[in-house]
């Protein structure tokens, strides 16, 4: 069977939470940072998919198992109201233990608003996008990267941003390949990059 990318299905919601803690650490495995495995995926994957499910795309393996997704939203600041009405209170139990493993990621699941900067203007939607190690490296990042776009384009937006931890120099390299370039945000733990939504 030949990988193929596609639609995200409802059936994909555990193969989500999956990939985004094993890629979670500046691209290594988060598995057992946190009091849930399923913490990180709260924040940075399954809001997306629970809200524009149109706009996420997976890698099939080809036997029907995502390993590598993307996803995102076209509309930063409705998604922020979004995540701030509706996916906080519906999720905030499972930020409620006062561990300090979870603090520093409880601080930004709870301020959303961070994602509203002035240099984003100009890009409106974002994205984020994973592929578990041994599906890296073969082309796959690009084809989910063009299927993000389309949807984009199709929807009529502009442009989009994405940010990375300040050390992932792999994934740097990758978008700069594929035509981001960088905005300057201060922020000393993160890099940011943005393209429009053009063909790659």
């Amino acid at each position: 069977m030949q990988p193929i990318i596609r639609a995200y299905r409802p059936t994909d919601l555990d193969a989500i939470y999956d990939i985004c803690v094993r890629t979670a650490a500046a691209g290594g495995d988060a598995r057992g940072r946190h009091t849930s495995d399923r913490m990180l995926g709260d924040v940075w994957a399954v809001p997306y998919v629970t809200r524009e499910p149109e706009h996420a795309h997976v890698l099939d393996d080809g036997t029907g198992a995502a390993v590598g997704y993307i996803l995102g939203t076209a509309d930063t600041a409705a998604f922020v109201e979004w995540f701030r009405k509706e996916w906080i209170p519906a999720t905030a139990g499972r930020f409620a233990a006062d561990d300090p493993r979870d603090r520093d990621l409880a601080a930004v699941f709870n301020a959303p608003e961070k994602m509203l900067r002035p240099e984003f203007t100009g890009y409106p939607a974002h994205l984020h996008i994973d592929l578990l190690p041994e599906w890296q490296g073969r082309g796959h990042g690009r084809g989910l990267m063009a299927a993000f776009l389309a949807g984009l384009r199709a929807a009529g937006v502009e442009g989009v941003h994405l940010g990375m931890a300040a050390e992932n120099e792999g994934a740097y390299t990758f978008y700069r390949k594929l035509g981001f370039h960088d905005i300057p945000v201060p922020d000393p733990g993160a890099r940011f990059v943005g393209r429009d939504t053009g063909p790659l």
